[in-house]
């Protein structure tokens, strides 16, 4: 009974009460202490819900400020609807302060743990929104003739179809920083994008493009289009060079793929196109051009039958496509190209620019 007696002594001095209770437990003959133990644990959980929910409601309410540290605690808890509802709280409130880029904290938390969440896509669409919005309101209000402001200007206008006014702002960009990267690139687009264009138009476009590489000559986008002009006009020699050049400095570009591939038909090489024809479906699986074309080129070397299954999946693209409306009216007679492939087994239409 003395030693026994000493044990509680030895927990007085504990600062975890819940525990206290396990000395007293050998003179009782109970020795399990789990329940016990348990319970703090339990405590805790509610009372970190309890503040979680509070934080919510105090966020609807306006009270950011003290909600804020509360939510973002909130994030290092297992995924569920608590854990969304304060992320939720957390980029609205976010929103409200001057300085906005914590929102980005709770979306990156959002995105990856709900991901494909209607709401959280919803949320994020308006929040990025609005922050593209505060940053350029202030690029105009601190740097209103720097060239940032100007290029920003003139993408809002080229996506209005200001192409004048658009033109204009990049000029002005190019005046203050003459081998700004992107800025002929983008003037050579927006000629090519004008309506109703003058006849030396592509010449005009090409310029643009020639100057970008000079400036850039890592621009897979100036070589495509530059591999474009000189494909319509029958260049086929540049063409291949171009787009060959694009590839190698995008290799996921799957349109500077089909160009490369279909420029080689062009020229009779059916067999070396087929590497970059198969790149570009592998790419885009879903460009009925590219399996077409990929089609026409197995069919040229002898490939009859990888060239069957192509065509079917070509068919069964448009067949779906037209289906869901997507396709307005029938081609017109001279749109429609003839069959590529020999008989007996006849090959569909080709679609408009496709290679034969």
């Amino acid at each position: 009974m003395g030693q026994a007696s000493l044990t509680p002594a030895l927990f007085l001095f504990m600062r975890k009460p819940l525990c206290l209770a396990w000395a007293f437990l050998p003179l009782s003959g109970l020795f399990s202490t789990t329940a016990l133990c348990q319970t703090p644990a339990k405590a805790s959980a509610a009372d970190s819900t309890h503040q979680i929910q509070q934080a919510i409601s105090g966020a609807k309410a306006g009270h950011c400020k003290t909600a804020l540290p509360v939510l973002r605690q909130a994030l290092r808890g297992p995924a569920g609807d608590l854990k969304r509802q304060a992320a939720f709280a957390g980029v609205r409130c976010a929103m409200l302060d001057p300085n906005p880029g914590a929102s980005n904290e709770f979306l990156s938390v959002l995105t990856r743990d709900y991901p494909g969440d209607p709401e959280v896509l919803y949320l994020a669409v308006h929040t990025y929104s609005d922050l593209s919005t505060r940053a350029a309101q202030e690029l105009a209000t601190r740097a209103p003739n720097s060239p940032q402001a100007h290029e920003l200007n003139a993408e809002a206008l080229e996506m209005q179809g200001k192409w004048d006014e658009a033109a204009r702002e990049y000029q002005a960009v190019l005046q203050q920083e003459p081998r700004q990267p992107g800025i002929h690139f983008r003037v050579g687009r927006l000629i090519l994008s004008r309506p109703n264009p003058p006849p030396d138009m592509a010449e005009q476009a090409r310029k643009e493009f020639l100057e970008e590489l000079q400036i850039d000559p890592n621009n897979a986008g100036a070589e495509y289009i530059l591999g474009e002009l000189a494909r319509q006009a029958q260049q086929w020699d540049e063409a291949i060079r171009r787009f060959t050049r694009a590839t190698q400095l995008d290799p996921g570009f799957g349109d500077a793929f089909l160009g490369l591939g279909t420029s080689l038909m062009s020229v009779k090489k059916f067999s070396e196109a087929i590497a970059p024809l198969e790149t570009a479906v592998r790419l885009e699986p879903a460009n009925a051009l590219s399996h077409y074309s990929l089609a026409v080129a197995y069919t040229r070397s002898g490939r009859r039958q990888d060239a069957d299954r192509e065509f079917a999946i070509h068919r069964q693209m448009m067949q779906k496509s037209q289906a869901a409306g997507e396709a307005a009216a029938p081609p017109a007679p001279s749109e429609a190209a003839p069959a590529a492939a020999p008989p007996p087994a006849p090959e569909p239409a080709a679609p408009p620019n496709a290679p034969q």
